[in-house]
């Protein structure tokens, strides 16, 4: 593990390296999801950059894992509702920079997932794939959101093992998705401009959103493949490993 900078703020950073002999091929970056890290992902990104060939990227975004905290984050510090484009077109543009990469494969979960879409409307990539993003904000979503506020002195000790800040990574998310200014997220006219290959992935027993959150993204100029996935919730990468990482490397596997 290592910190980068990335607009002043120090970032953990994750890298794999690609399997010996692979060919030169654009990294994956892995974009976690609200409450995600580098350490949350386990040893999946190492599977899937083996599978596939590539090198890859893992980093836990400001306040999460071992990464810079928010600073009064229930006030001054507090998310607003274009907090996902901030992450997608002024951080991400800038890590990619620092390490010299053009045009990555982005590969992102939950909130990570909506990011990869953002920035892949807006900047050309290799291809993005989104496990369980979200394109608008719908009842089930908050109410399991709601559900996590209740269940926060439970989370509260599981999740300190991965994150230095643990209150700032939880609340940074909470606050925001149950924020009544935050109802009107809907990222749907972007992701139909995106024009680089897209694969959306979605369990069909996902307690944070439904099948429309996949559905609705319809690019209407790249290619576009969607997987709905059953026995899976909202994290297809941990309930169907296997499944998913078979299903990424098939799909990058027919990139030009």
């Amino acid at each position: 593990m290592e910190l980068i900078d990335v607009n002043g703020v120090p970032l953990e950073l994750q890298r794999i390296a690609a399997p010996d002999g692979a060919q030169a091929r654009a990294p994956i970056i892995f974009l976690h999801e609200g409450l995600g890290s580098v350490a949350l992902w386990r040893d999946w990104p190492a599977q899937v950059c083996a599978a596939t060939g590539r090198a890859g990227f893992a980093y836990s975004r400001r306040g999460y894992g071992r990464s810079a905290p928010i600073h009064d984050v229930r006030g001054k510090g507090r998310h607003r509702p274009d907090y996902m484009h901030k992450e997608a077109l002024e951080v991400l543009p800038a890590l990619l920079q620092a390490l010299g990469i053009a045009r990555p494969v982005l590969l992102g979960h939950s909130d990570g997932g909506t990011i990869a879409l953002i920035h892949a409307a807006h900047h050309p990539v290799a291809a993005c794939v989104a496990m369980a993003p979200h394109v608008i904000v719908e009842d089930i979503s908050v109410q399991a959101i709601r559900q996590a506020r209740e269940d926060w002195p439970l989370l509260r000790e599981r999740l300190a093992r991965y994150h230095d800040a643990v209150e700032v990574a939880f609340w940074q998310w909470n606050d925001i998705w149950l924020d009544p200014a935050f109802r009107d997220f809907d990222i749907r006219s972007e992701c139909r401009r995106i024009a680089d290959p897209v694969l959306a992935l979605q369990g069909r027993e996902d307690a944070y959103g439904t099948l429309a959150q996949v559905e609705q993204i319809a690019p209407t100029r790249g290619r576009f493949e969607m997987q709905v996935i059953e026995q899976c919730g909202h994290s297809p990468h941990k309930d169907q490993p296997a499944l998913v990482t078979g299903r990424i490397a098939e799909f990058l596997a027919g990139l030009a």
